[in-house]
């Protein structure tokens, strides 16, 4: 391991003369760099920025100037050179470094503004893997390194905000103070860091490696929150690249900033409702501490929303509400009738939002589409010393995948209600008991440790708000591993039962469905949701 050097101190403020440009997104480039020519930086380019920077009338050197070779082999070599990396690398008030920078001619780089090429642009919009490899950046992150890791004198800017901070320092003080140059190469090594990222994730799964033996993940801070789950817990939301539809990509209308618990539930709310194809008619989702407490198909959205928010009014209070349809003033006045946190919808009409104007601290937001439940991705969960990841769950069970295991064969409607449950519980913490019935859940029993507490729980729920589970369908996310909590969902009114089956007392249960004349369908996977 190399030991540090007695370098001397870096000064606090460094007056550059200066500047290598080499950007992708030319945004705001002219005017950058005619700030910094008339504060008397010396503007050194490359290739497009150079030719863009020239065109607005700017005195600009190309970097071959400097080091005597010409950019080559289609441009993949051009900033690799000692000339480059030695005058952003020098220590510039070190003997040695002064000296050697002296003996070969390399005058120091005071300002470096680098963005890279667009890898992961050119990934989203599905670019071949020959034109992803081609923009792969090599010599901007080297650029990017050598210049943060000089940060005593070099000022290493990555996007036009960080520019637009030199800039500032420039005209306030004639130059970048020391904590500004540390903070620049903080968030240039993060940069960096995303950027391989990106590139390591993409080319694993072009090799078809679900799970490489090195695993980054990397987002964008999208907001710092006052608190996390809790007041004493610090928290921040993070962005991918290309982020899946939701509340990352989400606008905000109004409402006071999204808190953690927040995003978490109305993530939730959001992933359950996009399993219902608009194209079939509204659906609407009530959640309340990731569970739903509600979840309906209506012949119009207000009347999806009543009758969610009949299967449990209670829990609905301070709740998040998602619809899978365009917002419509009549939901959103039923809407306000209770306190709800958030509404997140894939838009909403403009009275609908002109409804929700008159609750200030009511947030809505709005996504521009639904995420497909059956595209591939990861999850993560962290535990200690590192993380779980696994494939998204996309299952989703139709008709044809149902095995009846019972005498009793099921009628079309209960064909329909096991589904719509068995649906609804993918998304309630396990153990997990849904009760329902004609496109509306009728109770939810949500994250006890034993199925027949779920089953009771949510057949209880059902009674306190009068709703009749007779002839309802009812569905567990995993087997039952007795009969008793089938039996309880017999006792409660059900007729139809759905669950994975699997247990080594499958016989059993089947005979308990039996004697009580249920029908009982197999689906063969299991949703655990903890």
């Amino acid at each position: 391991m190399p030991a540090a050097p007695d370098y001397p101190s870096a000064p606090d403020l460094v007056a550059p003369a200066r500047a290598l440009l080499s950007v992708s997104d030319k945004t705001g480039l002219v005017e950058a760099a005619k700030v910094l020519h008339e504060a008397g930086v010396e503007l050194v380019s490359t290739g497009g920025t150079k030719a863009a920077i020239a065109a607005a009338g700017l005195p600009v050197k190309d970097v071959s100037d400097l080091t005597g070779f010409p950019e080559m082999m289609d441009g993949r070599v051009k900033t690799l050179h000692p000339i480059v990396h030695g005058g952003l690398l020098g220590v510039r008030d070190a003997p040695e470094h002064a000296k050697a920078m002296a003996d070969h001619g390399i005058g120091g780089i005071d300002i470096l503004y680098v963005n890279l090429y667009p890898f992961e642009a050119t990934v989203a919009k599905g670019g071949s893997y020959e034109e992803c490899v081609e923009n792969i950046d090599i010599g901007g992150p080297a650029m990017i390194r050598s210049a943060a890791k000089n940060h005593g004198y070099v000022s290493v800017c990555t996007d036009p905000a960080d520019l637009a901070e030199v800039l500032e320092a420039l005209k306030a003080d004639g130059g970048t103070s020391l904590a500004l140059r540390k903070t620049l190469a903080a968030r240039a090594y993060a940069r960096t860091a995303a950027y391989d990222a990106a590139i390591s994730t993409w080319f694993a799964a072009q090799l078809g490696q679900d799970f490489p033996a090195r695993k980054s993940i990397a987002g964008a801070l999208r907001q710092t929150m006052r608190y996390g789950e809790n007041p004493h817990q610090k928290a921040a939301f993070y962005t991918f690249p290309n982020p899946r539809v939701g509340v990352a990509t989400a606008r905000q209308l109004q409402g006071k900033e999204l808190s953690y618990n927040n995003i978490n539930d109305t993530d939730a709310a959001f992933e359950l409702i996009a399993e219902f194809d608009p194209a079939a008619g509204p659906a609407v989702a009530i959640i309340k501490h990731a569970n739903p407490c509600g979840v309906a198909l209506g012949a119009t959205q207000r009347e999806a929303y009543e009758r969610a928010l009949a299967c449990d009014p209670t829990s609905a209070f301070g709740g998040i509400v998602a619809t899978n349809t365009r917002l419509t003033r009549e939901a959103a006045e039923a809407m306000v009738e209770i306190f709800t946190e958030v509404v997140i919808a894939p838009e909403a009409d403009d009275d609908a939002v002109a409804v929700f104007a008159a609750k200030k601290n009511l947030r809505l937001l709005v996504t521009g589409g639904l995420p497909d439940p059956l595209s591939t991705g990861d999850t993560f969960k962290s535990v200690a010393g590192g993380f779980l990841v696994q494939s998204r769950d996309d299952a989703r069970i139709k008709a044809s995948d149902l095995k009846i295991v019972t005498k009793r064969q099921p009628t079309e409607e209960e064909i329909r209600d096991m589904l719509f449950a068995f649906q609804i519980g993918k998304h309630v913490k396990s153990n997990a008991i849904v009760y329902a019935r004609a496109g509306q859940t009728l109770g939810v029993g949500a994250g006890q440790m034993n199925r027949k507490d779920s089953a009771r729980i949510a057949a209880l729920r059902a009674a306190d708000f009068g709703l009749d589970l007779a002839g309802c369908a009812c569905a567990s996310e995993a087997f039952f591993p007795f009969a008793d909590g089938l039996i309880q969902a017999a006792e409660a009114g059900a007729t139809a039962i759905i669950q994975p089956g699997g247990s080594m007392r499958d016989a059993e249960v089947i005979e308990a469905a039996d004697k009580l004349g249920l029908t009982m369908a197999f689906t063969g996977v299991r949703v655990f949701r903890h």
